[in-house]
């Protein structure tokens, strides 16, 4: 998975040194990044990471250096803001090599996850106001209407073997509907746009191109249906805007972000924690005696088990000193957030699960929606969505349990987003 190269001074004072490569699309590293990722932070805090199609980029994988990437000014999020020079988008590289359609590359460049400074501040400003902890809490009905409709579904999806799967009936489903709520996408599109999204957050297989394509036209019309018949939901307030604060592509660019980053992230994160509780029966036990636990437990599975095992990569506006290395001006720095939340110096027992770890006094935060400006616009939407839908799970089926060991529940092959494929249960009796 890993080889050296040996790199010359980049200052008079260092000395030759061996950098390790890391190729992200390695099995073992697939198959159990966490573990992965603590060989590599523990033998060097800063790797060059490999992906087909894509210059080669560093890595760094320790907590305090993954927060200084995602906080420090000298960090940029779009490559086009480097001083002097654009250097090689590594994000574009990676949909190209995925089979991005060249026509759409501009919707990817024009989103709120690819901007910075006043320009990121004008585009977050534009949605912030809908994930905010109030316009969440008012949203939580809603939450939890589909998240208790999707409980009692899941029994109408039961094979004959008596397993079903909470990937595709269950984890899946909830968020999309939420997003689509939020948004004002009309009921009978949500399924489309559900299996729209599954291609670009999984990024990669056949059909990727289309179903970009067909989103953005998608998110085109629905942006002219909303300007003409306005309703409450976020996309009427985009459309509104587009002309003034908002440029056609960056409307468009929103959507598919909002789309993408609210439904498969949070999915994420329900497939893989459902799959972790059920794999330590002691944890799962705690939040049943004690379902006022499930807060705590949702961030400790961000940390655990989160979803996002790499940022997007950074580049240096200047030359950085980073994990006792200079970066030049231009370079590349992918924060791997897995890393950073299984830090030993920083978390004790790290690879423990423990839904109560968020409880104890001066517990240090995760990273796994990020930090500083850039952090997870829906973090407190994502966090709510979780709780619920843990809650409506455990309370729906008291014998919920793996229908397979939980080393052979699948895992997907994407290097930056650690997904289960599917994550097969048996229900048990249902709650009386």
């Amino acid at each position: 998975m890993t080889t050296t190269e040996s790199a010359g001074s980049v200052e008079s004072v260092e000395t030759v040194e061996t950098v390790e490569t890391v190729d992200l699309r390695d099995a073992e590293l697939v198959r159990n990044p966490f573990e992965t990722f603590a060989r590599i932070r523990e033998r060097s805090p800063l790797a060059r990471g490999t992906v087909p199609g894509v210059e080669p980029f560093w890595i760094v994988t320790r907590y305090e250096d993954v927060r200084t990437v995602l906080t420090d000014p000298r960090f940029v999020n779009d490559a086009a803001n480097v001083p002097g020079g654009c250097p090689a988008h590594r994000t574009e590289q990676v949909w190209r090599a995925r089979g991005l359609p060249p026509e759409c590359a501009s919707y990817l460049r024009a989103g709120v996850f690819d901007a910075d400074g006043a320009e990121h501040r004008r585009l977050r400003g534009l949605v912030h106001p809908s994930f905010t902890a109030g316009s969440v809490g008012r949203l939580r009905p809603v939450i939890e209407r589909i998240a208790e409709e999707r409980v009692r579904a899941l029994r109408d999806h039961v094979d004959e073997d008596g397993v079903v799967d909470l990937v595709a009936h269950f984890a899946y489903p909830l968020p999309v509907a939420v997003i689509c709520e939020l948004l004002g996408i009309p009921e009978p599109d949500r399924p489309q746009w559900r299996e729209w999204s599954s291609y670009l957050g999984r990024g990669a297989g056949p059909g990727l191109d289309d179903a970009l394509r067909a989103m953005v036209a998608a998110a085109r019309e629905l942006i002219e249906r909303r300007r003409a018949e306005p309703d409450d939901g976020l996309v009427s307030q985009l459309a509104a805007a587009e002309g003034g604060t908002l440029d056609p592509v960056e409307t468009v660019s929103l959507i598919l972000n909002l789309i993408v980053a609210g439904h498969e992230t949070t999915a994420t994160l329900i497939g893989n924690g459902t799959a972790a509780l059920l794999a330590h029966p002691e944890q799962l036990a705690r939040l049943r005696a004690d379902p006022g636990l499930l807060p705590a437990a949702v961030d400790e599975l961000m940390r655990w088990c989160g979803p996002t095992l790499g940022a997007l990569p950074r580049y240096a506006v200047e030359d950085v000193r980073l994990a006792g290395r200079l970066i030049r001006r231009g370079e590349a720095v992918m924060p791997i957030l897995a890393g950073a939340n299984h830090d030993p110096r920083v978390f004790a027992d790290p690879g423990r699960l423990d839904v109560g770890r968020a409880t104890a006094p001066h517990h240090d935060v995760h990273l796994g929606f990020g930090h500083g400006t850039h952090r997870c616009l829906g973090a407190v939407l994502a966090h709510e969505e979780a709780v619920v839908a843990f809650g409506a799970l455990l309370r729906g089926y008291p014998g919920l349990a793996l229908a397979v060991p939980p080393a052979e529940v699948r895992r997907g092959p994407n290097p930056v987003a650690w997904h289960l494929a599917a994550v097969p249960v048996r229900l048990g009796a249902p709650a009386s």
